[in-house]
């Protein structure tokens, strides 16, 4: 077998078994990235042996490509009504709260790990920002009050600025003693002001692009997508900017545009393609540690209680600390400080120092995958738990196990709108002939509780409804603003009254 077909044969093999570990991860209650690491662990020369792999500059590679996708398709799926809201807290826990983690770890590596102050700094800002591939992982299709879901979202995938320059500031300073710390600063603010720059025009211009084009395949609009985001990292990191940053802006204008052309292709292929991006990347870095350096005393011993001080003393003040009077109570303060995640990026960002050959690299690196691999199974593994504890789940989520696309729709002047009825809707209760749709509107499908059911003129609207309703582009926010019409507080008194056992 040449190399090529057995590099064609392993990568199957690790795509067919991260599918099926997320099968079981549920069923274990462990996250399924944790699996996935685990996967690349047992693959790799220590366990099995089946592959040697020790290319820190591939898997860096890897790890920021994967992250792109990842923070793409996240940012796509994120609400902008319901993170607006929460911009404030969000930006000041990637901000001021990373600052603080780090400042608190690295005050503990110093004596933990017996390293210089310098080397105690890299370690803190290494794992001193939450991961956006596990929190989003974590969080998807869970029923977390949407305002902390949407803090921890924002916050993951906006802290990475903060991370990546005080890593890269860190390294500098230890490989270039003469370097400037108000240089550091400036380029800081560089990162983040051309970051948020590019992702708004990059945003703007990929929304306007998809609608525009006119390309023979409709397979083509989702790649298109991708490829914008791709573009976007590209051009902000060569202008000194933070390219990831800039993608997850420029994912959120596009996942939050009124009209795109092949909007739910777009958010189906993003979503599988991040799903094997993950997979592929925590395999990868799973790989790149060897158990036999690992799992030893020093590092075990040493690696817990670094993580134990990360979870239980640096994440909580830096939450308290950064969201001071903005409005959070106290187990929503609890929440958030368990809720902390670490992932792929401080195992990416570990790489840099071991690349820079920076003095003891390796005992940072293994003591950093310790403190994600423990965060992932101990914060990953309780989240939910601890939410449905502390009062802060919603609704039960339910997302349709079903997919109802019209191929022409890209080409056509006209949109499938997908949308699921509330509790509080003003038109529960009605019939489909009593709703007044604007002309030329039609109901074409609504699946309740999993089961199709076909609309006619007398079908009564239910709560927890998926309608998809077909109708021109010039009508969607009229359709919007009339399924979004909220019932009187009058109408929802006369029906608790009726509810009532007499």
């Amino acid at each position: 077998m040449t190399v090529t077909d057995s590099f064609v044969l392993l990568a199957a093999t690790f795509l067919i078994v991260g599918v099926l570990t997320t099968k079981f991860s549920s069923r274990l209650g462990v996250p399924s990235l944790v699996l996935f690491i685990m996967v690349g662990i047992i693959m790799g020369s220590d366990v099995l042996g089946i592959i040697y792999f020790d290319n820190a500059q591939l898997a860096q590679m890897i790890g920021i490509l994967a992250l792109i996708i990842i923070l793409f398709e996240g940012g796509i799926q994120t609400s902008w009504k319901s993170v607006k809201p929460v911009i404030a807290p969000s930006l000041s826990l990637a901000t001021i709260g990373v600052l603080i983690t780090s400042g608190i770890v690295a005050l503990a590596a110093k004596f933990i790990l017996d390293i210089g102050w310098l080397e105690s700094i890299l370690f803190g800002a290494i794992v001193g920002s939450t991961d956006a591939a596990a929190v989003f992982a974590v969080l998807k299709g869970q029923n977390i009050k949407p305002r902390i879901a949407a803090t921890l979202e924002a916050e993951s995938g906006s802290n990475d600025p903060m991370a990546v320059l005080l890593t890269i500031s860190a390294i500098e300073l230890l490989m270039n003693p003469e370097a400037s710390i108000m240089s550091m600063i400036g380029l800081f603010i560089v990162q983040i002001v051309v970051g948020l720059l590019l992702g708004l025009v990059f945003g703007k211009l990929a929304v306007t692009a998809l609608n525009k084009i006119n390309l023979d395949s409709s397979g083509l609009y989702p790649v298109f997508a991708i490829a914008f985001a791709l573009l976007t990292y590209g051009a902000t990191a060569f202008l000194k900017g933070s390219g990831l940053l800039a993608v997850y802006i420029a994912a959120i204008i596009i996942g939050n545009a009124e009209n795109i052309a092949y909007k739910h292709s777009i958010f189906r292929f993003s979503e599988g393609f991040a799903w094997m991006m993950q997979i592929l990347m925590f395999v990868i870095l799973g790989l790149l540690v060897f158990p036999s350096q690992l799992f030893t005393w020093d590092i075990l011993s040493k690696g817990l209680l670094m993580s134990m001080i990360l979870m239980l003393i640096a994440r909580p003040i830096a939450v308290y600390l950064s969201t001071i009077k903005m409005g959070f109570s106290k187990n929503e303060l609890v929440f958030l400080s368990w809720a902390g995640l670490k992932g792929a990026v401080p195992i990416v960002l570990a790489t840099y120092p071991l690349l820079a050959h920076v003095e003891g690299s390796s005992l940072i690196f293994n003591v950093v995958f310790f403190v994600v691999l423990t965060s992932c199974l101990i914060h990953g593994s309780t989240i939910t738990m601890l939410a449905q504890k502390l009062g802060l789940t919603g609704p039960k989520k339910t997302t349709p196990m079903h997919s109802l696309e019209l191929v022409s729709l890209g080409k056509a002047d006209a949109e499938m709108l997908e949308y699921e009825m509330e509790e509080d809707s003003a038109i529960i209760g009605k019939t489909l002939q009593d709703i007044p749709f604007p002309k030329g509107t039609l109901v074409n499908a609504i699946i309740r509780t999993d089961t199709l059911v076909t609309p006619t003129g007398n079908t009564i609207i239910e709560a927890g409804d998926f309608l998809y309703i077909l109708t021109s582009r010039k009508r969607v926010n009229d359709i919007k603003k009339l399924l979004e019409q909220k019932k009187e507080p009058e109408e929802i008194v006369e029906e608790e009254v009726e509810a009532e056992p007499v």
